[in-house]
């Protein structure tokens, strides 16, 4: 696997910076991390472990703290703590460790997750109305449909409150019975008011997921292991569409699936910088867009 970043070392916080304080920005903002509770990560961990050594090696298994305190030596500012549930009865014990952590971690933007069963839109509702500011919502690992009646109410209550949920919709890596652009499609039909970020920026269907950001005004993309060598050798991005990615710049958000990722997190930031999109384009994908979205006043320049 030639082309990918050696694993991190002391001087990647250092190359990091470089790149934002050279742009001018106070730091990062991260829509796409992942904390969740232990037994819950170890099993996600154990799953890419599984793939075979080398194939799919998580760089930063690290503690909880650890990893919290590797993001904001990064100069991340704000982050997210997306998780999913699997199955029924999940998505409440989810989002109250979700809640926990976030009181605990300020700099965390406090998430939640759903999950097609009757209980959802109350949960979702008092999610929302309790101070959550992002959701999640995984059709691969969840298995679900996204056009389930029992979520209709619950893609009214975010696209009504404008919470935004980072949507893992595409076929990447590996299909679903319900992934691709067709089933969220017809959710934006229903609900043209949803702020909805496609995660990895709908690799490998990259173009109608776009056609998505062009047709509705609050679509998002997140850049989420997209253009790295490591999806670049599996899911290329199609170079014709750069000039659609720069000219909807303003709704492409900085995501990374720290810390399960097979690289260093330098190197997601060097593929978007590698875009060659200007300084403009990447200081709003960096941090301006999210910053806006989510109205982050932020402080001083990360320490």
């Amino acid at each position: 696997m030639t082309g990918f970043s050696p694993p991190p070392g002391a001087g990647e916080s250092t190359e990091i910076r470089r790149v934002w304080s050279g742009l001018g920005l106070p730091g990062l903002v991260d829509v796409h991390t992942h904390f969740m509770p232990d037994n819950m990560l170890r099993k996600v961990w154990a799953y890419f472990d599984a793939l075979g050594e080398g194939v799919w090696p998580i760089t930063y298994r690290f503690s909880q703290e650890e990893r919290v305190a590797t993001l904001r030596d990064f100069g991340v500012l704000n982050f997210t703590a997306l998780s999913y549930p699997h199955r029924p009865a999940m998505a409440t014990w989810l989002n109250g460790w979700a809640a926990e952590f976030a009181h605990h971690h300020p700099d965390s933007l406090r998430s939640a997750t759903f999950y097609p069963e009757p209980e959802a839109k109350d949960y979702v509702a008092e999610a929302i109305g309790s101070g959550t500011r992002i959701f999640k919502a995984h059709l691969q690992v969840g298995a679900y449909d996204p056009r389930d009646p029992l979520l209709t109410d619950v893609w009214g209550a975010l696209a009504d409150s404008g919470t935004p949920v980072v949507v893992h919709c595409a076929s990447g890596p590996i299909p679903g019975n319900f992934t691709g652009p067709e089933p969220f499609a017809e959710v934006l039909r229903q609900h043209p008011e949803l702020t909805a970020v496609i995660a990895h920026a709908g690799a490998p269907e990259y173009t109608p997921f776009l056609d998505l950001v062009e047709r509705y005004d609050r679509v998002h993309l997140d850049t989420t292991m997209a253009f790295t060598p490591f999806i670049e050798q599996r899911s290329p991005f199609p170079r014709s569409e750069s000039t659609r990615l720069r000219e909807f710049g303003d709704r492409v958000l900085l995501g990374t699936d720290f810390p399960n990722i097979p690289y260093s997190y330098y190197e997601q930031i060097r593929s978007l910088v590698r875009l060659d999109l200007g300084d403009d384009w990447l200081r709003g994908v960096l941090h301006d867009n999210a910053a806006r979205l989510f109205d982050l006043r932020s402080g001083p320049e990360a320490p």
